[in-house]
């Protein structure tokens, strides 16, 4: 029996330079991918197994997060799988250069070669961003509004969500921002005023506490925000950096998530709830059951939006990134990058 074979697809490169032209041109599009990408989760269409942690007994602060995920139909053209391979090294921010770096592979769905290896950070972040910013704008009962926020961790996510609201049209009647670094919360406040709100303040942990909303963007690692009143009925928590605040203050909240089980675990605050109390009744649901109108709105606690992050929403940013990339000739070709290309 003629085997034909069949030519595999082309390997492209993608830096991040490339990367973050192409995310500019898209930052107000990437809250509506994150939120038809959460839909198509709800609905069963994506494959999004657990994350998985390379930790260094020497070095406890440090890890290796592989996040495998599959988009399996109706998102975007076609269907697509592949891993993000991202390192956190919070020690990295006292030599100046970004605590996160990362790579994406793309794999074909009806091959599964690879065919794409992205610059993956840029997208993480952006990702991460975008996540925040619905959540906000959901929790906000779809108001782009608020009479004060305040950002607590001055780092690349919060510059990257800063962004996301400013492409979004929000408006805020005070900018706040907290890090235990004078230098990196100076650094905030200055880029707040030039991504087009007014100059935000410096303030201590207990004033960012009492905005209305509130976004934790730390790399903590144990909860350092405790107290049963810390929050006030309605007040927003996009609690982005998951280990912040105390099981307390959660179990006396409304919890929605990106996806429940992946954020019951790893230590998250919400984690750290389920271990302390040996229950879930502080879970109100998800934010695309929130979206759908399955769930509803109440404002006689406080309002915590724990997303853990999702593979599937780097899986599809990354996708129509490579697609963009290889239209505009942005994308660097690896000729024979497989050794083999036919059986005999």
């Amino acid at each position: 029996m003629m085997i034909s074979n069949k030519k595999i697809n082309d390997f492209h490169v993608i830096s991040g330079s490339q990367v973050k032209i192409i995310l500019s041109d898209m930052r107000k599009e990437t809250i509506d991918i994150v939120a038809q990408t959460y839909l198509a989760h709800e609905r069963g269409e994506t494959a999004n197994p657990d994350s998985y942690f390379l930790r260094f007994p020497d070095k406890p602060l440090n890890r290796i997060i592989a996040l495998p995920a599959a988009i399996l139909n109706s998102v975007g053209e076609e269907a697509v799988s592949g891993i993000k391979w991202i390192a956190s090294y919070p020690d990295n921010i006292k030599q100046g250069i970004p605590r996160a770096s990362a790579v994406m592979i793309l794999n074909h769905p009806t091959t599964g070669y690879p065919y794409a290896l992205l610059e993956g950070a840029m997208i993480s972040a952006v990702r991460t961003a975008a996540s925040a910013v619905l959540g906000a704008r959901w929790l906000n009962e779809q108001r782009k509004t608020a009479a004060s926020i305040a950002i607590i961790g001055g780092g690349v996510i919060a510059r990257n969500i800063i962004e996301t609201f400013s492409a979004d049209g929000w408006s805020f009647g005070q900018v706040g921002v907290h890090d235990l670094d004078h230098s990196s919360a100076t650094a905030l406040s200055q880029f707040v005023e030039s991504a087009g709100f007014r100059r935000a303040k410096i303030l201590s942990q207990r004033e960012a506490l009492a905005a209305d909303i509130v976004v934790f963007a730390t790399s903590a690692g144990t909860p350092y925000v405790n107290g049963e009143d810390t929050f006030r009925p309605g007040q927003i928590v996009l609690n982005i950096s998951l280990r912040d605040i105390g099981p307390e203050i959660v179990v006396q909240s409304y919890n929605f998530f990106d996806d429940i089980s992946h954020c019951l675990k790893a230590n998250t605050s919400p984690h750290l709830t389920e271990q302390k109390y040996q229950h879930r009744e502080f879970i109100t649901g998800t934010l695309a059951a929130l979206i759908r109108g399955d769930i509803t709105i109440k404002r006689d606690k406080p309002l915590i939006y724990s997303p853990f992050g999702m593979g599937i929403l780097d899986l599809v940013l990354a996708r129509i990134i490579h697609e963009v990339a290889v239209a505009r000739d942005m994308a660097v070709a690896i000729p024979f990058f497989f050794g083999e290309e036919s059986r005999w």
